[in-house]
């Protein structure tokens, strides 16, 4: 049975079902009308006899019968028998030829050798100790029979039935399964190609095959999602710490090669030091992007003052940021701390790398009728207009050289991130030689 496939065990629990259903009813109406048909004829036959009983009467010591007294009406024979037992009236029919006994008041079937009857006896009493025997008969009806034969024929049409049942009952399940065959042999097509762009084609509705398609589909894109970021974490992690890497190769070979002074020694070791921290920022930045991007760092957003939020994280910052905060009260949003933590860092931290040398860091938190509106500025060199829109992307920095603590070129792209996990966006206004000012657009609560 574990073999078999499920269209076949849903045609085999069909016919099965359609079995017991055939039967059951069978049963039903056998039953229901042959007890209808019994209960009328023993009816019939019960009027009958007690009507003749009426007619019956016994003057100067002989049977008299009276003008309405029949032999037989309605299919009903009605004879007298004596209290011996002995006919005194009517005829008997030619097919009953039982010797049956009398029963005062029951109705019963009593079966000859060709034929059925119905037999119901009363007894006519005249005084203490005379009487006479009234016996109806009546044959079984027709309709009975026809029942009968018509059970036998259904019972050996049945395997025809059966046949039948089968053969549409899996074109049925064939034709109901006929999405799933198609999903099994698209997810079979992806895995064989390893093609994870690929996708079922989803049928129309809300049945549970549109649904079993749809959820292969939200699989298949978290698993193309996964597989591209592990390529893309792959890529920037081989192209940014490819130089890192050489420069400590090459210190290490230097250093191994030739002998150096202890001033040497000290400026090589700070070397790879220094390349060593930036190669590790670099991988935590890779990580923190990928994780936001794979939505693997699950948010849990809790109703903050963002205000007095953001005054905090702007007092933990060094003096030689030149923070200026300013905030309006009450301004209220659902957010996760630490994301936002992260955000208002790396965008204090670039205003720091790209502002100007002494310079000013201008944190606002602000609102709209929608929004709160959480700005960072700079007095910076700033940002030509054509290269704006490029600096959300990885890695990319508008020049390299225009600070020595230039970083990742991720911290952007990771603000940009945790602002589209909190259903919000990013803003940016700026001119060369004039500075910066990003804007982080929070939905805000009342």
């Amino acid at each position: 049975m574990k073999n078999i496939s499920i269209k076949v065990k849903i045609t085999m629990w069909y016919l099965l079902l359609m079995a017991i259903m055939v039967i059951m009813a069978l049963g039903f109406i056998f039953a229901v009308s042959s007890s209808v048909v019994t209960q009328t004829a023993m009816n019939r036959i019960s009027s009958t006899v007690r009507g003749n009983l009426s007619q019956i009467d016994f003057i100067d010591g002989k049977l008299s019968l009276s003008e309405d007294f029949h032999f037989y009406q309605n299919g009903i024979y009605t004879l007298v028998y004596s209290k011996n037992e002995a006919l005194l009236a009517g005829q008997i029919p030619v097919n009953f030829t039982e010797n049956e006994g009398f029963e005062n008041g029951l109705t019963r079937i009593v079966s000859t050798e060709d034929d059925e009857y119905y037999v119901m006896d009363l007894w006519r009493p005249f005084d203490w100790e005379n009487g006479v025997w009234v016996r109806g008969l009546m044959e079984v009806p027709q309709d009975q029979m026809m029942l009968k034969n018509l059970i036998t024929v259904i019972g050996i049409a049945m395997p025809a039935f059966i046949l039948i049942a089968t053969i549409g009952g899996y074109w049925i399940a064939k034709r109901a399964f006929k999405p799933l065959e198609d999903i099994i042999s698209t997810a079979k097509s992806i895995n064989e190609a390893s093609d994870l762009s690929a996708r079922i084609e989803i049928p129309n509705g809300n049945n549970e095959f549109t649904r079993l398609a749809k959820t292969f589909d939200e699989m298949f894109n978290r698993l193309e999602k996964s597989f591209e970021a592990e390529k893309q974490f792959t890529s920037d992690a081989s192209h940014e710490l490819r130089t890192p890497i050489s420069v400590i190769k090459s210190a290490c070979e230097y250093g191994l090669k030739y002998d150096e002074t202890a001033e040497e020694r000290q400026e090589t070791l700070s070397m790879i030091q220094r390349q060593s921290d930036k190669m590790s920022g670099i991988v935590s930045q890779l990580l923190n992007m990928t994780r936001l991007e794979q939505g693997t760092e699950k948010a849990s957003f809790v109703k903050t003052d963002i205000g007095l939020f953001v005054k905090s994280i702007c007092d933990e910052q060094t003096d030689d940021k030149n923070i200026i905060f300013n905030a309006e009260e009450n301004i209220m949003a659902s957010v996760d701390k630490t994301m936002i933590l992260r955000l208002i860092q790396n965008l204090i931290d670039n205003a720091a790398k790209y502002g100007s040398k002494d310079g000013h860091i201008w944190v606002t938190v602000s609102a709209d009728e929608k929004n709160a509106l959480i700005s960072v500025k700079d007095d910076g060199i700033g940002i030509d207009k054509s290269e704006q829109s490029k600096i959300w992307q990885r890695f990319y920095q508008v020049d390299s050289s225009r600070s020595a603590a230039s970083g990742s070129g991720l911290g952007l792209s990771i603000v940009k991130k945790i602002a589209e996990i909190h259903k919000g966006y990013m803003t940016l206004e700026s001119e060369p030689f004039k500075g910066s000012n990003f804007t982080f657009h929070l939905p805000k609560e009342k």
